[in-house]
């Protein structure tokens, strides 16, 4: 049985813990590995690591940590294939997927090689007599980030490369279920020449977790997850004086308007609805048909595009749309809400809860499922499910429809399919939501912008990469400066105003 352990100081380290949790190969539910779950120890090690490697690649200058960006985007490009499929391995995704996991994180990397650019500071000549103000951008010190599953590659670099940039030293808890693409990943950095310690992958469990947050050293924490624990990261995190960027649920609305082009729509739907078997926070999961011609008109063309749905191992390549879900108690949770939908009274058009693929009997794979007439008030409604579920909510009105998405709890993404430009630029203006899609239904932003939700899907004031992502690693300093030739003598005691 293949045991993974650590990443640290530039080096695998077996775990000394005595704990392990199990990888899975969602394909057949076989156990292809075991992960190391770190003790106090071992990550006070990591973290004091980190601290001691940070100071000297702070004073790097912003060019040459650059240059190790830019020799990371080609190591990334070098071994894209075997990236990819060691994701695809352990997470189940397909791998064209599973490279695109892959290339969203190196499009960060790509930007983070502009750092001397955005870490330049401002200037003021003549601010008074003799004065001079400025101010400059420093790194923190060393920062953390714990990621989910479900982008094993992109989220891993959309917190560490910028971090890295600005000269931080970088502590990175990876989810337990796909472990391995994350310290391949910090191998790369160290190809690419980024010095040992300053990037260390710790895996662990929730005592991983309150580790980082309670630890001085650590200077700012991101997440990605659930909501529950995003608040709880957020909370414990800032408790403890820590800058704190956490990402939680969604749940992702796409508003279909009567004079929408429905092939494209529907297309659209399919595609950001059941990709990834649906494990992706910016999944859209309702459409929201304006007006009852509208509705049954996208039913029909929905309901065969998701019962031709080709679902299967990620060895399949291109011959399939979607992988398994990642564990088994994903499966059932996912399985369980669709239930207790068809108990609410939501009209089950498709029902995939019953998929099973011969040679991978014990994967857990489930095939697509499509609900009508879903109401706000049912579990299927409220709950991010994180399956391959599309819910579809009636709406008679437009006001109607815009009223689901700002009501909601979480405000990720949401989306508007029109030909109409006035319904277009009204809902992009008056939705309370971070991201929004015009006739795009997946609407994440490249990396040269930035990316987070709002409400219950993001706690925090600074989002994820872009220019945000240099501001949250960084702290600004503000110098004024005169030099004391002609200066008279004596105190001043009220307070200067030049």
């Amino acid at each position: 049985m293949q045991k993974i352990g650590h990443f640290i100081d530039g080096k695998h380290v077996e775990g000394t813990s005595g704990r392990f949790a199990d990888v899975y190969n969602p394909a057949t539910g076989e156990i292809q590995a075991q992960v190391a779950l770190a003790s106090q120890a071992e990550m006070d090690a990591a973290i004091a690591n980190a601290a001691a490697a940070q100071r000297g690649w702070a004073a790097t200058n912003p060019q040459r940590r650059a240059r190790v960006m830019m020799k990371f985007v080609d190591l990334l490009n070098r071994d894209m294939d075997k990236l990819a499929e060691a994701l695809s391995r352990e997470h189940g995704k397909t791998l064209p997927d599973a490279k695109g996991d892959v290339i969203r994180g190196l499009e960060v990397a790509e930007f983070c090689i502009g750092a001397p650019h955005h870490l330049k500071g401002e200037f003021s000549e003549g601010a008074g007599p003799g004065i001079d103000m400025y101010s400059m951008r420093q790194p923190l010190g060393v920062v953390a980030g714990i990621t989910p599953f479900n982008f094993p590659a992109m989220i891993p670099m959309w917190k560490f490369c910028p971090a890295i940039a600005c000269g931080n030293s970088f502590i990175l808890k990876p989810s337990e279920r796909d472990p391995s693409v994350p310290i391949m990943l910090a191998e790369l950095m160290i190809e690419a020449g980024l010095p040992a310690g300053v990037l260390n992958v710790v895996n662990g469990d929730k005592s991983a977790v309150d580790a980082i947050c309670d630890a001085e050293t650590i200077q700012a924490v991101g997440f990605v997850g659930s909501t529950p624990i995003a608040q709880y990261v957020y909370s414990r995190s800032t408790a403890n004086g820590k800058r704190a960027q956490c990402f939680g649920g969604a749940k992702n609305h796409m508003i279909i308007m009567p004079d929408a082009d429905l092939d494209q729509a529907a297309d659209a739907l399919v595609g950001a609805g059941y990709g990834a078997a649906g494990e992706r926070c910016m999944a859209v999961s309702v459409a929201v048909p304006v007006g009852e011609t509208t509705a049954n008109a996208l039913i029909e063309k929905l309901a065969p595009k998701v019962e031709a749905l080709k679902i299967g191992p990620y060895t399949a390549g291109n011959d399939v749309d979607f992988g398994p879900l990642v564990t088994k108690e994903a499966l059932g949770r996912v399985r369980g809400l669709v239930d207790q939908g068809v108990k609410e009274g939501a009209s089950l058009v498709v029902d995939g809860r019953d998929f099973s693929m011969q040679g991978y009997e014990d994967g857990f794979f489930m095939g697509g499922c499509l609900f009508d007439n879903v109401t706000r008030d049912m579990d299927i409604y409220k709950t991010e499910i994180f399956g391959p579920v599309l819910s579809v909510v009636r709406a008679e009105t437009y006001e109607e429809a815009l009223d689901l998405p700002l009501s909601h709890e979480y405000g990720n993404g949401t989306a508007i399919f029109t030909r109409d430009g006035d319904t277009a630029r009204d809902f992009a203006s008056r939705i309370n939501i971070g991201m929004v899609g015009i006739n795009v239904p997946i609407p994440v932003p490249l990396a040269y912008h930035t990316f987070g939700g709002w409400k219950k899907s993001g706690f925090g004031d600074l989002n994820q990469h872009g220019p945000d992502g240099f501001k949250f690693y960084t702290r600004t300093k503000t110098v004024t400066s005169r030099w004391p030739s002609g200066l008279k003598d004596g105190a001043e005691f009220v307070i200067p105003t030049m």
